[in-house]
Parts: C-alpha cells; structure tokens; sequence
C-alpha cells in the first residue's frame, strides 16, 4: 500500500483488473427498464456510438431511423436504422470515455454484437486537409477509464482480429481511410502547445477522446469494438475549422459504417 512518504496517484492503485464489479451494466439497465416501465427487448446487432450527434440528427431528420422505445439507458436514447443484412442503432453524445464506456457496457449488456464509433478528431500531423478518417490502430492513454480496465500501459490497442477483418473494406466506397495511433484526452481544452508538439513527434496522427478506453474494454471484455476518427478540424486555428462536409459528414460516416459492418458481422 502506498503512503504518504510514497504517494501513487489513485487511478493507478489499488486496482485488481480481474475482480468483477459489484455495480454492473446489467443491474443499471434492469433497474431503468423496471423504473420506466419497459418490456424486455435487444438493441440491433450493430451499435455506433456518435458523440457530436450529427449522424442522429441526420438519420432523424430524414426519417430514416427513429427513437428505439425498448433502450432503456438512463443517459441516452438509441435510434434505430432498419437496414440489411440487420438493423443499426445510433447513440449521440456520448463525449468522452467515461461516458462512452458507460454506454458501451449497456450496449453489450443490451445484446449488441458489434460497436462502431466514430468520433471527431483534431489534427496532429498534417497528412491531409480535413475532413478525412482515420482507422484507429492504438490509441495514447492520456485519459482516466482504461487505467480501470487494463493495467498501466502507453496504448490501448484496437483488437487485431478486426484490423485483419476490415482490411481494405473502405476501398470500395470511395473513402480513403488512413491507418494509424491517436492521443486520447480527457481534458481537450489542456492540449498544449508542448504537448501537441511531443504527440507529434510520436507520430499520432490526431487528438480524440474515447478510443483509448473503448479499447481497453474491447481488450479486457472480449468485446468487438472498432473506432474511427474523423479528424475535421486543427483545433479551432484556422478558418473553416470543424467542416465535415456534406451533411456534417454523416453520409460518409455511414459508408464507414456499412463497410466496416459487411467485414464483421460474422465476427
């Protein structure tokens, strides 16, 4: 045990990786379907995860999913996409990864089979001009939820099995996807100069917010989880910043989707 002479920051102690949880997604989701009043029922097969929304907004707007009744997240509402081979459900607004964790978890717990999530990133090195996505490889622990899963590493790692899956799925659709490591912060308005500068140099291609920990869940759970970047701004330097396009990206993103998906289903 540490003392006072030997301090040892808290997120790093204390911690037995293989004890299973008192408080589970299962106990949160049977809780909240029992206090709203909701029959038992499966999320699609496919989950996003879609923090800034726009792919939600989108998919509302045009009538092309709609609020799923049966999703009994205390935090969130899903929206399903009746599609094929199989349905897809949209989550919006989880930023950051304790809350993006937190929906995965009860996502899985909900019958999800595969997670995909695509998230806004901000340019690190400057391969392209934005918007453009990038297939998250292995992300920098620069954040607090994946020291709760896994022991202390420097990166988090996307699980090689589904790499190896959706390797060249993107061509197909006219996407360039470039492969790579990002630096995943909790605290985006601390990316300092000196800090951008040494990410940088490590070769991260770009600043994100929940890779890092989705992973580390994916790892630890056994979980199918994928993520994306789509880095769409130099964080707030210059004009035009935060473009995505047409639709704020949201019909590309679902080309992401629907390609990634067709490779892992059957994962």
């Amino acid at each position: 045990m540490p003392t006072l002479d030997q301090p040892v920051a808290p997120i790093l102690a204390d911690k037995n990786h293989t004890a299973p949880s008192v408080f589970t997604a299962t106990g949160l989701i049977d809780g909240a379907r029992r206090q709203k009043g909701l029959a038992t029922g499966p999320v699609p097969p496919v989950c996003v995860l879609d923090p800034d929304v726009d792919l939600v907004r989108h998919l509302a707007a045009t009538a092309r999913a709609a609020r799923d009744p049966l999703w009994a997240c205390y935090h969130t509402d899903l929206y399903r996409m009746r599609d094929q081979p199989c349905d897809i459900g949209f989550v919006g607004g989880a930023v950051g990864a304790p809350f993006a964790v937190l929906v995965a978890e009860q996502l899985f717990a909900s019958g999800c089979k595969l997670l995909i999530s695509i998230t806004s990133a901000g340019q690190l090195v400057p391969l392209r001009p934005p918007p453009y996505y990038i297939l998250i490889e292995r992300a920098l622990r620069d954040e607090g939820t994946s020291y709760h899963y896994e022991p202390a590493s420097r990166f988090s790692h996307a699980p090689p099995e589904l790499l190896e899956s959706v390797d060249g799925a993107f061509e197909g659709v006219g996407i360039v996807m470039i492969k790579g490591a990002t630096w995943t912060t909790d605290a985006p308005f601390r990316e300092t100069a000196d800090v951008i500068a040494l990410r940088r140099g490590e070769g991260l291609l770009a600043v994100e917010m929940e890779a890092a920990a989705l992973y580390a869940l994916a790892r630890t759970r056994k979980l199918p989880i994928l993520c994306f970047a789509l880095v769409t701004n130099q964080m707030a330097q210059t004009d035009n910043d935060f473009d995505k396009g047409s639709e704020n990206g949201a019909l590309t993103a679902l080309a992401v989707i629907k390609a990634a998906a067709a490779r892992l289903l059957s994962i």
